[in-house]
């Protein structure tokens, strides 16, 4: 057994318990995430759900189609959304919509914040859909996690095995 050989177990042992122990670290965040920005997606929705006429007119101001029809549907969407995301249920379609709704805020609410992301980015992350659309673009890339109703429905009714998501 040559040094190079020897060398290579204990580097390979680490390197698995250190990939082993990212699995979850990377649940605990997502489920950190998913946790707080849930609940402040679910809080904003109740907000808006409580004052459907200021926020129809508020989306009537930003030339948003149909806010009669908009606004309780995105009321909707953010605290129905914001529950599903916090328990870890659908939350890739959840964090789609959600990200399609902050998107549409950022365009039509802080539209100068946007335009302004490469000359000035401190405006752009400073806007108030930026965190909401970083967290929702976080589950839609990784997942719930391990720490998710969706993973405990997945290993429930679907005995094939593991769960495939995460």
């Amino acid at each position: 057994m040559t040094t190079t050989t020897a060398a290579a177990g204990p580097f390979r042992l680490g390197c698995e318990c250190l990939a082993a122990a990212s699995i979850w670290l990377q649940s605990l965040f997502l489920l950190a995430v998913r946790l707080y920005w849930g609940w402040q997606f679910a809080q904003t929705g109740w907000g808006k759900l409580h004052n459907l006429p200021k926020v129809t007119a508020f989306f009537q101001s930003l030339g948003i189609p149909f806010p009669g029809l908009n606004a309780p549907f995105v009321a909707c969407l953010e605290f129905a959304g914001g529950c599903l995301l916090a328990l870890g249920l659908a939350p890739r379609p959840i964090a789609l919509l959600l990200t399609v709704n902050m998107t549409v805020a950022y365009i039509t609410a802080d539209r100068e914040a946007l335009l302004a992301v490469f000359s000035d980015p401190g405006k752009f992350y400073a806007a108030t859909p930026y965190t909401f659309l970083f967290a929702s673009v976080l589950v839609l890339l990784f997942g719930a996690g391990k720490f998710s109703l969706d993973q405990l429905v997945v290993k429930r009714f679907f005995s094939g095995g593991t769960a495939s998501r995460r």
